[in-house]
């Protein structure tokens, strides 16, 4: 059996779409990196955006290679299934990789078996996963940015095995998305900015994996998610089939047991995720936006824990959510915390928070010269 045999039968066994292209750059790739960069549309994120020159030239980080098998892995499973209001994106909903390292463990068993050399390679800063899967025709680019195949649509994660196999190039596929721009508007903060044009300092699944304060102007479009958005997923019309053939399920993680966990259980759970430096006080920051856009009065017995948090990232998000869900129990709260809390940028939550709270009053005139009683003891 050839290898393009071998490849079919990987297809056939697994549901994934299988091609092969060279070693050859992307010139065009690595222009619009860095005008991206130069725009400031990178969002601060690193990834492919860090080194445009390495990720967009493949023969330069593996010089022996020829060729690269590039596989699109659906990834829905049941459970996923279309309904409102889920705090994960799907793909982060365990470890969805798993099902891509091993088809792309079949095409190195292949590969191997042919006595040919061979480097798995995905979710790596070297590749351009998106450009390598349009050229190897498994995929074709779509308005999102995102890139789609028939069937599974969007619903895809990518992989490549670099080897030294020389191997016949797959065409592009000659599809495209045509007049259907039904991602555009369905980002909750506009992040797709012209078809194919993501700003990704305002896309959610970006900012809700960097570092440092969430904007105050998109903190409210965040809503409950706590990791990633499929907003722009689950409008396109080519994966609509498949996602609503699966059931739905609650979420397994909630801001709740985000807020009450350690870190040590919050490391245990999320071991798949991408968390800055591995520090769960981003996981925590995103819970508490998401408790400050979905939680009621009850949730401040949660959210009142980090008022006045020893990091200052978590008492400044804290004080929004506080504000968010408003009410005179958070307006007592939030004047409690500011009569003692002395760092300029959690105050600064602070008072956004407490004016927040009392649109009818003048804040200066409501806050009493008397230190007031703790809210946080109040059951009420």
């Amino acid at each position: 059996m050839d290898l393009l045999q071998a490849f079919k039968g990987i297809e056939d066994r697994t549901s994934a779409t299988i091609g092969v292209t060279d070693t050859s750059a992307f010139p065009e790739e690595e222009e619009r990196l860095v005008a991206r960069v130069e725009a400031g549309l990178h969002g601060g994120l690193s990834f492919t955006y860090a080194n445009p020159t390495v990720a967009s030239r493949p023969a330069d980080s593996f010089p022996w290679a020829s060729s690269i098998v590039v596989a699109a892995v659906p990834y829905l499973q049941d459970g996923d299934g279309d309904r409102d209001g889920r705090t994960l994106a799907r793909f982060a909903d365990g470890d969805r990789y798993v099902r891509v390292r091993e088809v792309l463990d079949q095409i190195a068993a292949a590969l191997d078996s042919a006595g040919d050399r061979f480097e798995i390679v995905y979710d790596d800063n070297r590749l351009i996963d998106r450009a390598l899967a349009v050229r190897a025709g498994v995929a074709w680019r779509g308005k999102s940015t995102m890139v789609l195949t028939p069937g599974a649509g969007p619903w895809i994660l990518l992989g490549s095995v670099v080897t030294d196999a020389e191997l016949v190039p797959t065409q592009p596929m000659r599809r495209t998305c045509g007049t259907c721009d039904a991602c555009i508007p369905a980002c909750p903060t506009d992040a797709i900015i012209a078809p194919g044009v993501l700003d990704a300092g305002r896309c959610i699944a970006a900012v809700l994996q960097r570092r440092g304060t969430i904007d105050r102007t998109l903190r409210s479009a965040i809503g409950g998610r706590i990791y990633g958005c499929d907003e722009c997923l689950t409008a396109c019309p080519p994966g609509r089939h498949a996602l609503m053939a699966r059931d739905t399920t609650v979420d397994w993680l909630s801001p709740e047991l985000i807020l009450t966990s350690s870190d040590e259980e919050l490391e245990s759970m999320v071991p798949h995720w991408y968390v800055p430096s591995r520090r769960m006080r981003f996981v925590r920051r995103n819970a508490l936006v998401a408790l400050g856009n979905t939680g009621d009065e009850a949730s401040l017995d949660v959210l009142s824990a980090y008022l006045g948090h020893d990091d200052e990232l978590l008492g400044g998000h804290a004080a929004w959510a506080v504000g968010h869900i408003g009410g005179s129990r958070a307006l007592a709260l939030l004047r409690f915390e500011l009569e003692r809390e002395a760092r300029d940028s959690v105050r600064e939550e602070l008072l956004f928070s407490v004016t927040e709270c009392d649109r009818d009053g003048v804040y200066a005139d409501a806050v009493s010269n008397a230190r007031p009683t703790n809210p946080k003891e109040s059951t009420t």
